[in-house]
Formats: C-alpha cells, structure tokens, sequence
C-alpha cells in the first residue's frame, strides 16, 4: 500500500507533528507499506529519507510563527493523484480538510489527525469581552462536524482531545495515542557536568521544552520561577525553544534566574537537559499530547503541566501516587505550588514513577493504531501496556 501524508507546521525547528511524520513513517515502511509525506517549504522540491520520500510544496508563511502552511489543498490533492494514494492521512484539519472529500471521490481510504482541539483554540483567541457573547463551542461543533463528515477516520490522541467530537456523536472517531523514544529519552542521560553548567548544587533546576509562541503560555513558567524566588527558594529555569514569543519572554524575564537556549537542534543536548533538570514545565492550555513532557518523563523528569490541557491526563497514573507529574492551575502561584509538591517526594521514587508512566507510550503501539485506522494489519503484537486503541464511545468531561 502506499500511504500519503500530508502536513502542515513543518519546519526544522518543529517538534511534535515532525516526530509524528517520522515514527510514523518508519512503522508503516517496517510493515511493508511505501510511504509518501508532502509538506510545506520555501520552495518545490523532493528528497528521500530511509523510510519516505518527502514532497515539499512552497507555501506561504503564517505570519508571527515561523511556520508555513499548505494553503492551496488542490496542488496536493494533485501530488496525491499522481502518486496514486491508496490512503491518505491528513495532519492538519484547517486548510487540508477538503482532501477527505476529494479521498472519498477517488475511492480512497482518507483519515484526518485531530492535533489540537477547536473548541479551546477558538476560546483562547476570541477576546475576553466577547467569549460569553459568541457561540464559541456551536461553531467548533460545526466545524468539527464538516470535519468528520469529510473523513473516513478521525483520530484524537487523547481524551481530551477527543471529548469536542465524543459531544457531536462522531461515529468514526478512534483515540490513538502518540508515542516516545524510550530509547533515546532516559534517566542514564543524566549529566552532572551539564547540570552544574546551569544551577548550582542547591538550586532546583527546571526545564521547559516548547516553542515560544503566546498559545504555550510561558509566561506562565516565568511567573512560577518569580514566586519561587519570592519564597527564597533557589532556582533556575532553562527554557529550551525559540518563536515569536521570545523577546517579549526575555523582557519578562528580565531580574530573574531563567536562561533561554534557543532551539535545541541536538536531539543528544536535549535528551541530557531533560533528564538533567529536577522538574520540567509544560504551562500551555491547549496541549493535546505534549510530546515534550512525555520526553521529559521518559528522561526520568517529572512535569508540571496546565490542569487544563491534555497533559493533564498524560500524567495522571491511576495506579500511582503522583510521583510521575501534576497539573495546576494557570498561575505562577499555582505552578510554584505544585513544583514544591513534586519537590517533596523522594527524587529517586519520583524518577521511577516518571519513567515507569513514559513507558506506558511506545511508538510501536502508536504506529500499530494507525495501521489500524487504515484498516491494515499492525505491524506487531499489540502492546498491553498502551492505552486501548479503537472507537471512542461513553462520556469524557469536557
């Protein structure tokens, strides 16, 4: 079979729908499949990998991101026609959503990738004033439904994610969730030289891996790291990522013990800060899965996360005693609070607990999942361990 991907927000400095691309693209080429991925560039062109053969198509810019995005969804449906798709996957539900229309007019199998989800998107965006004047969750219900509608598929990679489409009655939504690199991402990565490079013996260091964009909410990490500093609790923050956020972060974090590294592009260098740091942050509202607080956990590292995002969810062990990770509220009160907790639990116990919960997401059962998805065989025995992978049904808290 070959499989066509097709994606936007992808660029050398991406995270989260990059890592997907790739996983995803080497468990489908494992299982026998061919594989093809067409994203947004500066300009035409192709290349192979070892696992795809990756079409760059020029695109524009999303202004105050960095980011460009496959604007004009008829040039790749045209790709997908000469390639001859037997399935589609689509990871961007905004200006490729017509291609799950044009899938099903080919007589081809179409799955559409919920990243993120509307409903909290358009509430973040929509001024304060006017939230509880616009129909805010009736026009994401619509969206989603046109959506749904369009795609043989929809995949969520959480529950929070897949709640807005649980509400519409979606009948062809599956939750899969993503995975992480427990090879590359573990406690051994440790570096006392690294660390000491940072913070002090005594200071807590804590670490935050995301873009600087207004959407992830940094400011509320430097916020945590204020208050901590107003209880005298000795600390540094290392922020690992770069945007459009960046100057007006390093204007507020002007007086305090923070370090911006920019974009790590060294997936080693980055590993080693994650499984240096005493804690990581991941304050954004909106996560749907958080790749990077997941590699943090595999690292060995606890996070803090919004209580709000999906996050929330991600480090919520059942059978655990929070040792893993916690949320909190928005705030930096609320975060320093919550970083004070995890602080209180015996380090070695609260390494243990992160890893053994990051264990619980291998990329083989994501990639299985999707095959799935597609209606093909998976590539190896399902995995006990991951979350069940399969049609959503039954009440999620929205």
């Amino acid at each position: 079979m070959r499989i066509v991907q097709a994606a936007s927000f992808v660029a050398p400095a991406s995270g989260g729908i990059r890592t997907t691309l790739r996983h995803l693209a080497a468990g489908y080429a494992g299982a026998g499949h061919e594989v093809v991925q067409i994203v947004p560039g500066a300009a035409d062109g192709e290349e192979r990998t070892a696992h795809a053969r990756i079409i760059t198509l020029r695109a524009p810019l999303l202004p105050g991101t960095g980011y460009r995005v496959l604007a004009e969804p008829w040039r790749v449906a045209a790709v997908m026609e000469r390639e001859r798709a037997d399935r589609i996957e689509i990871h961007d539900r905004a200006t490729l959503r017509p291609l799950g229309r044009w899938a099903r007019r080919q007589g081809v199998r179409s799955l559409v990738v919920s990243h993120e989800r509307l409903d909290r998107l358009l509430g973040l965006w929509t001024p304060a004033p006017l939230r509880g004047v616009l129909p805010v969750r009736a026009a994401a219900d619509r969206s989603n439904r046109a959506l749904a509608a369009g795609f043989d598929t929809v995949v969520a990679t959480t529950g929070w994610a897949a709640t807005e489409f649980v509400r519409i009655g979606a009948p062809n939504l599956s939750q899969v969730p993503l995975g992480v690199e427990l090879d590359r991402f573990q406690p051994a990565n440790h570096d006392r030289t690294l660390r000491r490079a940072f913070a002090r013996d005594r200071e807590i260091l804590i670490v935050a891996a995301t873009r600087l964009s207004p959407e992830k909410r940094v400011d509320i990490a430097l916020a945590a790291v204020a208050e901590l500093v107003r209880r005298r609790v000795p600390v540094r923050l290392v922020i690992a990522g770069d945007g459009a956020s960046r100057a007006r972060l390093e204007r507020l974090a002007a007086g305090l013990p923070v370090a911006f590294l920019g974009f790590v592009a060294d997936p080693r260098r980055l590993a080693g800060l994650l499984a240096t740091a005493d804690l990581a942050f991941a304050p954004g509202p909106i996560e749907t899965f958080g790749l990077a607080a997941l590699e943090a956990m595999a690292s060995g590292t606890a996070p803090v996360v919004h209580h709000a995002s999906a996050l929330a969810e991600l480090v919520a062990d059942p059978a655990g005693d929070g040792a893993a990770g916690t949320s909190a509220a928005g705030t930096g009160f609320t975060f320093a609070d919550a970083a004070l907790d995890l602080l209180s639990i015996d380090p070695h116990h609260r390494r243990d607990a992160a890893r053994a919960r990051a264990e619980r997401f291998p990329w083989s059962a994501t990639i299985d999942g999707f095959l799935r998805c597609h209606d093909l065989p998976a590539a190896s025995p399902a995995v006990d361990a991951a979350p069940a992978t399969g049609p959503v049904s039954g009440p999620l808290a929205a």
